[in-house]
């Protein structure tokens, strides 16, 4: 059995770690500017988009904040306890901000079906406009940062984040449409019509929240793709004669390898260490956020392997 010798966090660098840090603290910083203006914007104009908009932000806060102590605690070395590392504290962060981000749905609603039995006028149409159009700008450059460094990480947390602030770039135009709607065509209705808009987006954010996040916590297996490639890494070696039990799953940033890989019979203990050594190193310069874990067999032994 070999199994590559580096800690699962190592497989991050330091810039890797510093942008999922500095990704986090931004989302923060964002969360709590915009639930100022919009308390203030609220206040102003009285308007149920903006305050759904408002309600979304409180929530996005809490879910930002468990997303900086979960990167917090992704990045951290495995120790004695964790010896696979903390990865899959992102995926517990990803379903705890699904459930955050569906209460926020459900209070939207109760306050968007209650404005539309009883519409009601934006006052100071021109506050909220304002705030909006500050709130799109700020959002939009978090989501920008937040998917660089998605593609430069693979961090559950982080993506998870960006998937809400995504939705709420669709919120923020909806509340800009609904008060200039309400301001400048008397279109009451329109704004409780794009709450309920605004819940529609949230609750398919929080599906993809929460399947992604399942998705790590049960160990789902690396795309197709990713698999054929590893096959195909393996059996470039000359001597590797075939492979099988490929079994793989992400935890947070991190990726686990581990197969079977069919040897010759015939050579040396010293030389199917090589050989499996060198795959080793193939498998992870295509992966390198992955801790590979092969075991040589002999090729041609009966043994019971896994059906899929």
């Amino acid at each position: 059995m070999v199994s590559s010798s580096e800690n699962v966090v190592a497989s991050l660098t330091e810039r890797q770690i510093r942008l999922m840090r500095a990704a986090s603290y931004a989302s923060v910083v964002v969360a709590v500017s915009l639930i100022a203006m919009k308390v203030w914007a609220w206040y102003a104009t009285d308007s149920v988009a903006l305050l759904s908009s408002l309600a979304d932000s409180v929530l996005d806060l809490v879910a930002s904040v468990i997303t900086l102590f979960a990167v917090k605690v992704a990045v951290s070395p495995a120790d004695r306890e964790h010896r696979f590392g903390h990865g899959k504290s992102e995926g517990i962060a990803g379903l705890a901000q699904a459930l955050i981000v569906t209460g926020s749905a459900a209070y939207v609603s109760v306050e968007a079906m209650t404005r539309l039995l009883l519409p009601t006028p934006v006052v100071q149409p021109a506050v909220g406009l304002g705030v909006m159009f500050v709130s799109l700008v700020l959002t939009a450059s978090l989501v920008s940062f937040q998917l660089f460094v998605v593609r430069q990480t693979g961090s559950l947390a982080i993506s998870a984040d960006a998937v809400h602030y995504k939705a709420d770039i669709l919120t923020n135009i909806a509340v800009l449409v609904a008060i200039f709607s309400s301001a400048q065509w008397q279109l009451h209705v329109l704004d409780p019509l794009l709450g309920v808009v605004v819940v529609v987006l949230i609750l398919l954010s929080v599906r993809v929240i929460a399947m992604n996040a399942i998705d790590v916590l049960l160990d789902r297996e690396l795309p197709d793709d990713d698999r054929q490639r590893i096959s195909e890494i393996a059996f470039a070696h000359p001597q590797v004669k075939g492979i099988h039990d490929l079994r793989t799953r992400s935890s947070g940033a991190a990726q686990f390898i581990q197969f079977h890989l069919e040897l010759d019979s015939a050579l040396t203990l010293i030389q199917a260490h090589e050989i499996c050594d060198t795959v080793e190193s193939n498998v992870r310069s295509g992966f390198p956020a992955a801790e590979v874990l092969i075991h040589a067999d002999p090729f041609g032994l009966e043994e019971n392997r896994d059906p899929f």
